[in-house]
């Protein structure tokens, strides 16, 4: 039997971007998760191998987002008894706030409709990606794993029926990223949000959400860091991130756009208009946490148009 196969790469992302809690995230070209199909040697999908995780993913397919998320397309197109093998090659941290169960997912749907060449586009993908990432985090929601497939800046309008749309970009946007080594898993996050908010705050964050968007569309840095300001969610999670009002202050001397938690956190994100700027908040994090004697990881990055890709 031919070991041939393909590999796809899908990257992390950054959800919510402070003003679009669960509707707004966007794709990095740094870190991400590899996927590799072949031929497998029994009925079904089996996944052989898993690097990088510790030994804290399943290898039933059934609990395993990348590989749930294969099966439920496999099942779409009717081909459940089809023999294939997966790897799931983890090359980013767990619990981070960058999007790794939904990288894993979005590779895995991508890397099996590749390898089977189904014709179907990476949005016809979309919704099995969403219900492989379901299992980790129990919300069908597509805000890191749209991004990861999709690439780009994504706006969901609707969670439910996956109405999106990918935003303009303006020229020389540099993201900022730093992961603090400790893991704050998206499941207690969502656990400690209020049920209710004060109806003055909505009308805040909807006016940021708003102006956000259109500034986007006009390159209107000074409008994107107006906006960039969480009233809900941030205030709520601030304090599980170890220094997080320091760092903020901190990259937002070095003349960053706006700054806030990358998902459920620790990772924390910086959006800039050059990457000077970028490069200047990378090295403040990293002379704050060394003084804190705390560990963390730097990422500097455009936002990825791509998503998944082959390669």
């Amino acid at each position: 039997m031919s070991k041939s196969g393909i590999k796809v790469f899908a990257p992390a992302s950054v959800a919510n971007v402070a003003v679009g809690f669960d509707i707004l995230g966007f794709a990095l070209e740094k870190p991400g998760d590899e996927i590799i199909i072949r031929d497998g040697r029994e009925p079904g999908l089996v996944i052989t191998e898993i690097t990088g995780a510790g030994g804290k993913l399943p290898y039933n397919i059934q609990k395993n987002t990348a590989g749930y998320a294969a099966y439920r397309l496999l099942e779409h197109i009717g081909e459940t008894k089809r023999p294939l093998e997966m790897e799931i090659h983890k090359k980013m941290p767990f619990g981070s706030g960058l999007g790794s169960s939904a990288a894993s997912a979005a590779g895995g749907v991508f890397a099996v409709s590749e390898f089977l060449r189904t014709g179907l586009s990476k949005y016809d993908l979309l919704k099995f990606a969403v219900e492989g990432e379901q299992i980790a985090d129990g919300d069908f929601h597509a805000d890191n794993v749209g991004p990861s497939l999709l690439g780009g800046m994504i706006l969901i309008r609707d969670n439910k029926t996956l109405d999106i749309k990918k935003l303009h970009i303006p020229h020389g946007i540099y993201v900022a990223v730093i992961y603090p080594h400790l893991e704050i898993l998206t499941r207690e996050s969502r656990g400690i949000l209020k049920t209710e908010v004060k109806f003055n705050d909505v009308i805040l964050q909807q006016g940021n959400l708003a102006a956000f968007v259109a500034a986007m569309y006009t390159s209107d840095y000074g409008l994107i860091s107006r906006s960039l300001q969480d009233v809900l969610v941030e205030p709520q999670r601030a304090h599980l991130i170890p220094h997080f009002f320091e760092m903020k202050e901190a990259a937002m001397s070095a003349g960053a756009l706006g700054f806030s938690i990358s998902g459920a956190g620790p990772s924390m994100f910086a959006l800039c208009d050059n990457s000077i700027k970028a490069e200047a908040v990378i090295e403040k994090a990293i002379k704050l946490y060394a003084d804190k004697k705390l560990t963390i990881n730097t990422y500097l990055s455009k936002i990825n148009h791509e998503g998944a890709i082959r390669y």
